[in-house]
Order: structure tokens, then sequence, then C-alpha cells
């Protein structure tokens, strides 16, 4: 029979986090609840709709998707927030390699996250204008 709590030692955010956790606790819920790291939220309890999204082995800096964040307010693409968090970091990982992709791509991209307000448009709307801004800025 397995242990029921495992020890854990992770790096979050450039912090080191140790822990005891129940082997049944998701990564979301760790995060949340003994990390009090609650930018990623709960959504279908079942890992699909994206709301629970975290980056792992990697970083995202707050200056990296500043301009995201701004775009998604200049635009109305967040109404409740929920989905926000996963929308922000699907955006940025597509955006990261580079060029500006197509509305469709942009669609393709985002279909892991599920948004019950916006309709995806404004979503779609300003990751388009973040990955034109970011090719003019290149050039």
């Amino acid at each position: 029979m397995s242990e029921r709590f495992h020890d854990v030692a992770v790096t979050v955010n450039g912090e080191e986090v140790r822990e005891r956790v129940d082997a049944r606790k998701t990564l979301v819920d760790f995060l949340r609840e003994d990390v009090a790291l609650t930018g990623s939220h709960v959504g279908c309890e079942h890992g699909v709709c994206g709301a629970c999204s975290v980056r792992v082995d990697g970083v995202v800096d707050t200056d990296e998707i500043a301009d995201l964040q701004q775009a998604f307010i200049a635009r109305n693409a967040l109404q409740c927030g929920y989905c926000t968090p996963g929308m922000l970091l699907t955006a940025q990982e597509l955006l990261a390699r580079g060029g500006v992709p197509s509305r469709e791509q942009i669609r393709t991209h985002l279909s892991g996250n599920y948004c019950r307000c916006t309709g995806y448009q404004a979503i779609v709307d300003a990751v388009e204008a973040v990955a034109q801004a970011r090719a003019g800025a290149k050039r």
C-alpha cells in the first residue's frame, strides 16, 4: 500500500517550498492551499478547461506578460477573470515562438482554455494585438 502523504520539495517563483502533502492533492490545489498562490483556479476539476494552468520548469516573469495583461484589460478580454491566468500563460507560450500567428492559430492554441464570459473574440483581439506590437518592436 502506498503512503498517503509525501514530502514535496519544489521551487516556486524562485522560492523553495517544502511541504508534506496528501498523495491525491493536485498541483493547483497545492499551490493555492499550501503555498497561498491563488492565480491559478480550479474550474472543471478534471484539468481540461485550462483554469488550472501553471508553467512547470519554466519562468513567466510579470514583465514577460505585462503587455498581454494590458491588452486584455484594454480590449475587455476578461470579464469574471476566472480563465484569465490560464489564457495569459497559454497566449504567452504561443507568442514566445515569435512572429504573428493568424487569428485561427490563436484560437486553436487557446482552445484548451474554456471561457464562459467573453466569447473569445476580445481574447483573440488582445493576443493578436500583442503579437503585432511585439513583431513591430523587433523590426
